[in-house]
């Protein structure tokens, strides 16, 4: 018997239900399964098709009815979810980061409201940090809806909010491979996270070719670390005397090392 790990298993929120539903049910026809699931045929199906897709689900056609079954490896996830209390959805913890939101007055983003448009999503667990748009939320939503959905959230606003989306495990890649000398008492520590239309190889040879003085970089995968060694000397810095010059800094959102170093706790 091909058994599934309920955890295993990636679906969306309709998906899970109507998997549960007709696990429960023992099989369904598809108009009276709609009506249950309190969904429009046109969906039900839509949701359907995935889920034989995915392997989990049968559709049959007898006399003009479309039937619904769970195959055995669709009856194995939902029946192993039931037994050991897990959920069939599989829900991921994410960040989301905007850039230039509240600063001097400008571009403002109540917080509040964001986690409230977060939520109406479907989002959970949504948790904001400071006012400078740092916000952490889980969904079974994939990546790709994700980006979609607050793409057209945050294109309500009448100013543009370039942003970056990572996982938990992305950000927590970048905790675990920082360079020795982030934990060092450094007069100043960024991180320069990448937007999804940023050329991160045309980063990493500008910066290479900057004159660092008193400063020092690591190249991250989601991320620039950029170290500054005393105050005294920061003005004399390529960060401070070069970045903002550069095509590239308004395809990036920086967070301080105090920050960074926040949200790491946060999402751990």
């Amino acid at each position: 018997m091909n058994e599934v790990q309920a955890n295993e298993i990636n679906l969306t929120t309709n998906e899970a239900l109507v998997l549960q539903q007709v696990y429960e049910d023992g099989g369904d026809e598809v108009a009276m399964l709609a009506a249950q699931m309190g969904m429009p045929r046109r969906t039900a199906m839509h949701v359907l098709a995935d889920l034989r897709r995915k392997g989990l689900m049968a559709i049959d056609q007898a006399y003009g009815d479309a039937w619904v079954r769970l195959t055995t490896r669709g009856a194995s996830a939902a029946h192993l979810a039931g037994s050991t209390g897990d959920s069939i959805l599989k829900s991921m913890r994410y960040i989301l980061l905007l850039r230039g939101v509240n600063v001097g007055g400008k571009n403002k983003v109540s917080m509040k409201a964001l986690t409230a448009s977060l939520e109406d999503l479907g989002y959970q667990n949504v948790v904001t940090y400071i006012n400078s748009g740092n916000v952490i939320f889980d969904t079974d939503d994939d990546l790709t809806t994700i980006k979609e959905n607050i793409a057209i959230m945050l294109g309500r606003f009448p100013f543009t909010i370039k942003h970056v989306i990572l996982t938990k495990d992305e950000y927590l890649d970048e905790v675990s491979n920082l360079p020795e000398w982030w934990h060092q008492p450094l007069a100043r520590k960024d991180v320069l996270f990448y937007t999804d239309d940023v050329d991160v190889e045309d980063i990493k040879e500008r910066i290479g070719q900057m004159p660092l003085h008193d400063e020092i970089v690591h190249f991250g995968k989601k991320a620039v670390f950029w170290g500054k060694y005393s105050e005294k000397e920061f003005l004399r810095t390529s960060y401070h005397k070069l970045l903002m010059k550069e095509k590239f800094y308004p395809l990036v959102t920086i967070r301080n090392g105090r920050t960074f170093d926040r949200l790491g706790e946060m999402l751990g």
